[in-house]
């Protein structure tokens, strides 16, 4: 009997879902930034599957946050980047668009960019592929001397047109890697249009491969025999012996689980119109489900455009660790700032003073100082208190009426970011509903859903992992795409999307996924004449019926449609096998009483405290009302109602 264990590592907790015999079983740990592995085999010891893991019985699917720590605090390798002369400047100078539209002398902010060298190469290709300056021996040998001047831990290559011909690249690459440089080619990252886009990501992946191989190599160590997979940012894994090539396509390891976890509630319960509001810690992710997984090539990590496929997700930087201040002029905010697992919230006792998110909801009795979080982590109210009155003072305020505006503020924040992946995008949220996980979601769900004007939400059953327990049902998937020449005709796309599937099954193979097993979707990017975004639809070989079909989902999303021909940008070729994990059981359920009775501020009459674990399937509950378990508390505001699914899911209606 195989079991598959889903690990997930945040800022704050790291987080294990067991699936196998018998019930799942969860567990969470602090995590450890510095050696992220540290806390993994913590977490392992601490569940006992030293065995398991020992025989090769445990398959492991981790979400990782290293290669994005990495970029957003600037700790990639040392790179050299390759482009043609006279394009050394490409990627400062970037698409200049202006983050501070009346700022007449706006200050680039710096980056890890501007410590890049950039070498470039006498050579280059036309628009067509054409080669325009052959690329000579000689050249390849200047720049190589020049590259290992730099003493580079990795090199990127980027050269025009390379999408369409990549002879320059590959004979680049060949002599840079026999110098010992590890090399990441814009033709295997990214070939599609978009000089900027192509460079940015094959650079993040020079920048990052190294400290993401570093990592794996350490974790491998330690896990072997056990097969690892890491998730990928569009939502599929890669075993981990491939991964460390590819990092930025990593760059939405841990949250993409999330997402695999509420495609399949979506399914459990026949609703495919879902929001899911992933609030764990340090940050809060939010996306959309419109019968499947949206995918976007418009991603941002930090001050990067990241241009490779990856969910559609809106991150902001408000979760239960979020920082609470007043300024100098009076004003309260809450985030992005975060306290992190350590010293962590004040309630947790290991040295916090400044109060966060959940010391606010500790001192509102939304969080009770019985509940331990994560199953061990005991909570100080009395230390959560006295945070957030050192903040009630400078306000004039009591702590109470401190704590309701600190979750106020935060609640509107993560309604924002609610609206910009919906309203901004032509969706009704009203149509929607609402699904939350994370460790800290099910206290702000209520909330949420009323400022957005949505009734129905529900709370998954092990809410609080649910993105390690999606990391399980994740598929072995690869998503490639290509450039299309100008003018292509439906044969050019069918032959580059044939090569795309062979590679993409060649790759799956390569992992022990069986040919049998492999099922392949092929999609096109279309745009209208002179436009630079596009609009992905299924090709099914007839161009005539695509290009319908690209005036009308036009026409939807934007609110009208042009006379204007349709190009045939990119082919996308997806290929996919399905994950064989086990299913959960159903809910087993106890008696369904309250647990006990406890006040809260806000309220006049003590609310019933119920334990997840005791609730009954098709147990009706009335708000307000606390719902609590090792690893999350739901808070059922008044006026909502919820219904416990077979499963053990919150179906709550307002």
């Amino acid at each position: 009997m195989a079991y598959w264990l889903g690990v997930d590592t945040g800022g704050t907790f790291t987080d294990f879902v067991l699936l196998g015999e018998g019930e799942p079983r969860i567990h969470k740990v602090l995590s450890t930034p510095s050696a992220p592995e540290d806390a993994i085999l913590r977490g392992i010891r601490e569940l006992g599957l030293e065995a398991a893991l020992a025989t090769g019985e445990l398959i492991i699917v981790h979400g990782t946050t290293v290669a994005t720590n990495a970029a957003l605090e600037g700790k990639g390798a040392r790179t050299v980047l390759v482009t043609n002369r006279g394009l050394e400047d490409v990627p400062l100078i970037g698409r200049q668009n202006r983050p501070e539209l009346y700022n007449l002398t706006p200050a680039a902010p710096r980056t890890a960019l501007h410590d890049t060298p950039t070498e470039g190469v006498d050579a280059r290709l036309g628009a067509g592929g054409e080669t325009v300056t052959p690329l000579e021996e000689a050249h390849i040998q200047d720049l190589v001397a020049r590259v290992s001047a730099h003493k580079p831990e990795s090199v990127a290559v980027s050269l025009l047109f390379s999408y369409l011909n990549d002879e320059h690249e590959t004979r680049l690459g060949r002599a840079l890697e026999a110098a010992g440089f590890p090399v990441s080619l814009s033709s295997q990252v990214l070939p599609t249009r978009g000089e900027y886009e192509r460079g940015l990501a094959t650079w993040l992946n020079a920048w990052l491969a190294p400290r993401l191989r570093h990592y794996l190599n350490r974790l491998s160590e330690h896990t072997r025999p056990a097969p690892l997979a890491i998730m990928q940012s569009h939502g599929g894994t890669v075993a981990a012996d491939q991964a460390a090539d590819r990092a930025v396509n990593l760059l939405l390891s841990g949250p993409a689980g999330g997402l695999n976890a509420a495609r399949r509630l979506a399914r459990d319960l026949g609703r495919d119109h879902l929001m899911t509001f992933d609030m764990g810690g340090t940050s809060t992710d939010v996306a959309l489900l419109d019968g499947d997984v949206r995918l976007t090539r418009d991603g941002r990590i930090g001050p990067y455009p990241v241009a490779v496929p990856m969910v559609d997700m809106h991150t902001i930087g408000a979760g239960g660790g979020s920082l609470a201040r007043v300024d100098d002029a009076g004003l309260l905010h809450v985030g992005p700032q975060s306290a992190g697992a350590d010293p962590g919230p004040a309630c947790y006792g290991r040295g916090g003073q400044a109060p966060t998110v959940t010391d606010a909801n500790l001192v509102l009795g939304r969080l009770q100082p019985e509940f331990a979080l994560g199953g061990s982590l005991q909570l100080d109210v009395n230390a959560a208190r006295a945070a957030v009155a050192r903040l009630a003072a400078p306000l004039g305020l009591d702590p109470d009426a401190a704590a309701r505006g600190i979750i106020d503020l935060a609640n509107e924040h993560m309604s924002q970011a609610l609206r910009v992946i919906s309203i901004q995008k032509g969706f009704d949220p009203a149509d929607f509903t609402l699904v939350s996980f994370g460790g800290a979601g099910g206290l702000h769900v209520c909330a949420l859903a009323e400022n957005l004007g949505m009734a129905r939400a529900v709370v998954p059953v092990r809410a609080g992992v649910l993105s390690a327990e999606g990391l399980v049902y994740a598929p072995r998937k690869r998503e490639l795409i290509q450039a299309l020449p100008a003018e292509a005709g439906a044969d050019t796309v069918d032959a580059l999307a044939r090569a795309l599937d062979r590679r993409g099954r060649a790759e799956l193979a390569a992992e022990g996924v069986a040919e049998t097993d492999i099922e392949t979707t092929v999609s096109l990017d279309l745009c209208y004449q002179g436009q630079s975004s596009t609009l992905a639809l299924a090709w099914e070989g007839d161009p005539a019926a695509c290009e319908v079909a690209f005036h009308a989902l036009h026409e939807q999303r934007y609110g009208h449609r042009l006379v204007l021909p349709v190009r045939r940008v990119n082919v996308r070729v997806r290929c996919q096998a399905t994950a064989r994990s086990p299913a959960p059981a159903a809910l087993a359920g106890g008696a369904g009483a309250p647990a006990w009775h406890a006040r809260l501020p806000e309220l006049s009459a003590p609310v019933p405290v119920y334990r997840r674990e005791d609730l009954a399937p098709d147990q009706q509950l009335d708000g307000p009302a606390l719902i609590f378990e090792p690893v999350g508390t739901v808070y059922l505001a008044p006026g909502w109602q919820a219904r416990v699914h077979s499963l053990g899911h919150l179906l709550m209606t307002r």
